[in-house]
């Protein structure tokens, strides 16, 4: 059964971590220590033993000197975990008396990359995206399917272009958004602004379209990085605004 001594046998690795960083692995070792009622201690979920040697570590865990240090690190660490909601107290006298469960969200961490995802779903507000598009989207998010996310977000887009500007279901991708903001005839284009204005505005629903929906539409793309989802999914709500403003 691993602890922190045998993940982390030197007090300097460990202390390298932000308590972001330790958090999910405390999760994991708190996971295997519960006890009934999946309750776990804190204090035991390390188990780390601090030696009495001043400079080097033992056997048996860390030198004596980087225990103030290292239960800092700790302390700030399940603090983290409590404030966003990873861990509570256990129901009743337990929880009084310094016993913790794990959240849902604590329940649903089982590495690296399900913390991330959580806590990225959870930096970024659901209240950005359009409303037609934010249920989806954000679910898919939430469950780390970024592919599904994006092209779910840029799909509506090129339904909401389609219906505002009165086409057919065969006009689709890239040549739909140059017809429909076409600068001189396009139904949806802004005959008030400037001739450069419309044709740049054109490009960029044609070039949002041809970069994020179809290649979707066509083979598996892989996404991977949750701010760069979130990115592509925000310009996909700010371009469902201007389709909503240009409605006839």
């Amino acid at each position: 059964m691993d602890t922190l001594f045998t993940l982390f046998p030197t007090p300097e690795a460990l202390l390298e971590l932000a308590p972001d960083e330790l958090a999910p692995i405390l999760l994991q070792l708190a996971k295997v220590r519960r006890q009934s009622g999946n309750m776990f201690w804190p204090d035991s979920v390390p188990q780390v033993t601090v030696g009495t040697g001043m400079t080097s570590a033992n056997e048996y865990g860390y030198p004596y000197h980087t225990k103030a240090r290292v239960e800092a690190l700790l302390n700030e660490t399940w603090a983290y975990l409590s404030r966003e909601g990873y861990i509570m107290p256990a129901p009743d006298t337990n929880g009084r008396n310094g016993w913790m469960v794990l959240t849902s969200d604590g329940e649903s961490v089982g590495s690296k990359e399900d913390f991330d995802r959580i806590r990225a779903a959870r930096e970024f507000p659901k209240s950005l995206l359009h409303p037609s598009i934010a249920k989806k989207v954000y679910s898919a998010m939430l469950r780390g399917e970024l592919d599904e996310a994006v092209f779910a977000a840029f799909k509506a887009v090129e339904v909401a272009v389609r219906e505002a500007g009165g086409y057919q279901p065969a006009d689709i991708g890239v040549a739909l958004m140059q017809k429909a903001f076409d600068p001189k005839a396009g139904p949806l284009t802004d005959l008030t602004q400037p001739e450069g204005e419309r044709e740049a505005l054109a490009h960029l629903f044609a070039g949002a379209i041809g970069s994020y929906k179809n290649p979707h539409s066509h083979r598996t793309i892989n996404l991977t990085d949750h701010r760069e989802a979130q990115e592509q999914v925000l310009l996909a709500t700010h371009l469902l605004r201007i389709v909503e403003a240009r409605k006839p």
